[in-house]
């Protein structure tokens, strides 16, 4: 197949989205010299919405459905997401190949004034909008007050500069990638918190029907990566992940073996089942299936249907 004369990227316009989207067109642009790549910026409802938290106002694919529908319409080509803000479950007619080397998973405490979780006093104030960090840090540290944090990666940053929290959880990914290192303080010890699903992990999304874009965006997808995502997600999917659900999923791959360890947790910290499976990488999405049997056989299933009838 020739080489594309254009490919167009749909990304969000937060800082963050647009970095990983430009070292996207930087990397499509060494193997297409020719082609001419654009970014087209576009606000998500998930952006525009900062008043509410995540889970109340659609989840996930608030992030992702206004890039999505910018590809349906042969606006753009191609979309590059966070893979741990995209659904478990693609839309039909869309498919997703995971790119490059997967950026740092853990969550980052940052703060001016104290530099890890163990180093807060007692009843500080700490900004989260995640379940998954909220019922960790509970759990770990109950007598903390938690309060709701929204917004791109500086307007959380401004908040916390303002006074109004003691310290902010974020991506370590995202930090790094903005060139925020030296606002890290601390990075969460994964024994106590397990990061998001597919957290570190960049992907390309285009519609199915495009075999041109398929074939065009080969070369850049790591089977590596791929694989430890893909048990992840098969995870997430398996427990019908969604912003209401407290859990996180952490997969790594040495000799030839990938293990697979994951949490679900009711979101005040009281329960927390937390289990780890291992296998050959090529059974990938059965190990994510197989933990999340595991952790509903251990009593997952009645802190989800307990979120279920909260919902």
């Amino acid at each position: 197949m020739s080489a594309p004369a254009l490919l167009r990227i749909a990304s969000r316009e937060s800082r963050l989205a647009m970095v990983q989207s430009e070292w996207t067109a930087a990397q499509l642009k060494l193997l297409y010299p020719l082609a001419i790549i654009e970014i087209i910026g576009m606000t998500t409802r998930g952006d525009q919405i900062l008043d509410q938290p995540l889970a109340q106002i659609g989840g996930k694919g608030l992030f992702i459905k206004e890039l999505e529908v910018a590809l349906e319409e042969g606006r753009a080509d191609l979309a590059v997401h966070s893979m741990k803000d995209v659904p478990m479950t693609l839309p039909d007619g869309f498919s997703a190949i995971i790119v490059g080397l997967r950026e740092d998973v853990q969550d980052a405490f940052v703060s001016n004034r104290f530099g890890s979780i163990d180093e807060l006093p007692q009843g500080a104030t700490v900004g989260t909008s995640s379940l998954r960090r909220e019922s960790q840090l509970r759990h770990r540290r109950p007598d903390l007050k938690i309060e709701p944090l929204r917004g791109n990666v500086n307007t959380r940053l401004a908040k916390l500069d303002a006074g109004q929290y003691d310290a902010i959880i974020l991506a370590a990914a995202g930090l790094k990638r903005l060139g925020f290192h030296d606002r890290i303080r601390s990075q969460l010890d994964r024994r106590d918190f397990l990061p998001a699903i597919a957290q570190g992990a960049l992907g390309i999304e285009f519609r199915t029907d495009r075999a041109d874009v398929a074939a065009w965006l080969a070369p850049f997808a790591r089977a590596d990566t791929t694989a430890i995502v893909s048990a992840e997600r098969s995870l997430g999917r398996a427990l019908t992940a969604s912003c209401d659900v407290p859990l996180g999923g952490h997969a790594t791959i040495a000799g030839g073996v990938l293990q697979l360890e994951g949490f679900v947790a009711m979101p005040d910290g009281s329960r927390m089942i937390r289990d780890t499976v291992s296998g050959p990488v090529a059974d990938a999405e059965r190990l994510g299936t197989d933990l999340a049997a595991r952790l509903v056989a251990a009593g997952a299933d009645g802190i989800l249907a307990s979120l279920s009838r909260h919902a």
